[in-house]
This record gives structure tokens, C-alpha cells and sequence, in this order.
């Protein structure tokens, strides 16, 4: 039986299990009982999270030869459709780079043949980033590596559980990103 449906013998239902946040939480509320710690019992967690997503990450990305930066910028230009091309400039607002930055990484990307610059049709003095077919295969295979780990990670949630978590999560971010 997993977690979603009860318990089996001797387990623990997980809202009664505790983990290190909640030793952490309990450690402060000892040393400072006067002070709020209440926010450290989702943001810690959240930020615990995200280091096991990052190593999920790279672990997805080294195993087919990416850099997080290299599948960030190839699958900006997979998701922009046919005929997977972007402008440099929509590759930097995607991916949270300088342009600077991006103009090194476009090259290098280049050089490895996932990617080609070409000029814009509809403005000669611009350039286009068009994903080439070995790059689209690399982040696709990258992608569904890194959907399965993901999947695992979620795997104690519930699809109803997920999207709370998703809306509740969003409406966290929604005041701290750009607009």
C-alpha cells in the first residue's frame, strides 16, 4: 500500500514522519522560542527541494553530454516550434542570460553542431538561432530523462496533490518574477 492510500504494518503515515527541516525548526524554536519559525517549515523545504532537483538535472543532463545551460538554451528554441529558431535577444530573455553570455554559448553550441545562426528574413542586419536536428534529438532525450526523474521525485503525490502544490507554488512565485 503506498502512502496516498493508508499505510501498511509498522509504517508511518508521512504526516507524522519527520524530516531534517523539522528537527531544524524544532532546534530554533528551542534556542528562540520568541521568534516566528514558521516560514522555514515551507521554504527550507522548498529550498531543499530544489537541491535534490538540481542534482536530478545534471545527473539527466550529464548523461547525454549537456550543461544545464545547454539544455536551457536547446530546449527554448525546441519549445518555440517549427522551424525551432530564435533571435539572440529572445534566447537571453528565455533564459535569464546576458547578451554577452548568450553570444558565447550560442557559438559554443555551434561548434558542436546543435545549432546554426542565420539571417533573419525579415531583417538582414539580425540573426536567427535555428536548433539543428542533432540538437532537437539531445534535448528530447534529455527532456524525457529528466521527466522520468521528476516523476519519481512527485511520485508520494497524488495528481489532485500535484496540483495544489503546482497553484499554491505559483502564487509564491508570481510576486517575485518579472512581469
Amino acid at each position: 500500500m503506498n502512502t496516498r492510500e493508508g499505510t501498511a504494518c509498522g509504517q508511518t503515515e508521512p504526516s507524522q514522519q519527520h524530516d531534517e527541516v523539522d528537527r531544524i525548526v524544532a532546534a530554533w524554536t528551542r534556542e528562540w522560542p520568541d521568534v516566528d519559525s514558521e516560514p522555514l517549515q515551507v521554504l527550507s523545504r522548498v529550498s531543499r527541494l530544489a537541491r535534490h532537483l538540481e542534482r536530478a538535472r545534471a545527473t539527466s543532463f550529464n548523461a547525454h553530454d549537456l550543461d544545464g545551460w545547454e539544455f536551457d538554451v536547446l530546449s527554448a528554441l525546441r519549445r518555440a516550434g517549427q522551424p525551432y529558431e530564435l533571435s539572440p535577444g529572445a534566447l537571453v530573455q528565455q533564459t535569464l542570460s546576458t547578451s554577452g553570455t548568450m553570444t558565447n554559448r550560442i557559438d559554443r553550441l555551434q561548434r558542436r553542431g546543435l545549432v546554426e545562426r542565420r539571417p533573419d528574413p525579415a531583417d538582414r542586419r539580425s540573426v536567427k538561432v535555428r536548433l539543428l536536428p542533432p540538437g532537437a534529438e539531445v534535448v528530447d532525450a534529455a527532456l524525457a530523462d529528466l521527466l522520468a526523474r521528476e516523476q519519481a521525485m512527485l511520485g508520494e503525490l497524488g495528481h489532485e496533490e500535484r496540483k495544489v502544490l503546482a497553484t499554491l507554488l505559483r502564487r509564491l512565485l508570481l510576486p517575485l518574477e518579472p512581469s
